[in-house]
């Protein structure tokens, strides 16, 4: 599959990660799969519940004087 100015899209690209600066091919620009495996390891965590916190709104804003004319 090829763009309009004939790059294939399929391909991986080729670049230098931007985190260990070593070479990587991969299918998106970011982290190579050894920094992603890594960070995972060292910044993952248990999956968490969170409850939903009910949104109230700021009373302290007030109408607009022209939006509020008849």
């Amino acid at each position: 599959m090829t763009d309009t100015h004939g790059i294939d899209m399929a391909a991986p690209l080729e670049f230098n990660c931007p985190r260990c600066s070593h070479p990587a091919s991969e299918a998106y620009y970011g982290p190579c799969t050894r920094c992603r495996r890594e960070m995972r390891m060292r910044m993952g965590g248990e999956k968490r519940e969170m409850d939903a916190v009910e949104y109230v709104p700021k009373m302290n804003v007030v109408p607009n004087q022209i939006a509020s004319k008849e």
